[in-house]
């Protein structure tokens, strides 16, 4: 079964995710604490901006898996153009079947893969992979979203029906809107001793200089899932539209906050 990304590869989506990994990558530097000297592997690497930041903390070239060829050749592009080439070896594959040479397994000091496992209809099947390609005591690090926790304050009118639905656009196509609360039991049934579990805030108030890109990123997702939410008859188009209006209106307001988190796990193989 291969992996099924949602949010798809358009340039919009593309750009949105390189403001993700904006508001994200030096917080998720410092979960992941690197010594240096590291060999990891990037499990469903996107763009791989997080891939070539893991590989100059660990001075070392990274391997980045990914199914999409237009997320590969953009970060193909983002890697030249910051003279980064040769800190990530960029691979075509797909993480249920990922492109590691026999000799590769069990070789790795770090897997690591965020927001994959939400997208994939069996996580469970890639954990066991990332676990076969660290080396006995080698680490394993999921970063990955449980959308219920999610909050708007002050609500906009129509918000919560408009993400449940967005949220049941995950299990319409098999995958799992809820995967980050399951991230440690996916390890310890993938024969990995899961040692630490946290989580990585995610949002702001209105009066954060980064407040407008944490609001657009949620306006960008949620307009990329129209088209299934409304065609899938989980929103009237009216009240779809009318609840973007008000997250629009939301956040133009001085008190306006959104409280995200992403789940994280780790742990390390038996």
């Amino acid at each position: 079964m291969d992996s099924t990304y949602l949010h798809g590869t358009a340039p919009v989506e593309q750009d949105r995710l390189s403001q993700l990994n904006r508001l994200l990558n030096d917080a998720a530097l410092r979960e992941l604490s690197l010594r240096g000297g590291e060999r990891i592997v990037d499990f469903g690497c996107g763009l791989a901006q997080l891939t070539r930041a893991m590989a100059r903390a660990a001075g070392t070239r990274a391997v980045g898996i990914e199914r999409s060829s237009e997320q590969l050749a953009e970060a193909a592009r983002q890697a030249a153009a910051a003279g980064e080439t040769a800190l990530v070896e960029l691979r075509q594959g797909d993480v249920l079947t990922p492109p590691i040479e026999v000799q590769e397994w069990g070789t790795f000091n770090l897997a690591h893969a965020r927001f994959v496992l939400e997208h994939v209809p069996d996580p469970a099947a890639v954990v066991r992979r990332m676990v076969r390609a660290v080396r006995p005591g080698g680490r394993v690090v999921l970063q990955d979203d449980d959308h219920d926790v999610l909050r708007l304050y002050p609500e906009p009118p129509g918000f919560w029906p408009l993400w449940q639905a967005y949220m049941r656009t995950y299990d319409r196509i098999g995958c799992d809107p809820y995967i980050g609360r399951r991230l440690s039991a996916l390890l310890h049934a993938a024969d990995a001793t899961p040692l630490r579990a946290s989580w990585i805030f995610f949002g702001a108030c209105a009066g954060e200089p980064d407040f407008p890109l944490f609001a657009g990123n949620l306006l960008s997702i949620l307009l990329g899932a129209r088209d299934p939410i409304v065609t899938g008859g989980l929103l009237e188009p009216q009240l779809f539209d009318a609840a973007i209006e008000a997250i629009r209106v939301w956040a133009t307001r001085a008190d306006a906050t959104l409280w995200y988190a992403i789940f994280w796990a780790e742990g390390v193989r038996r």
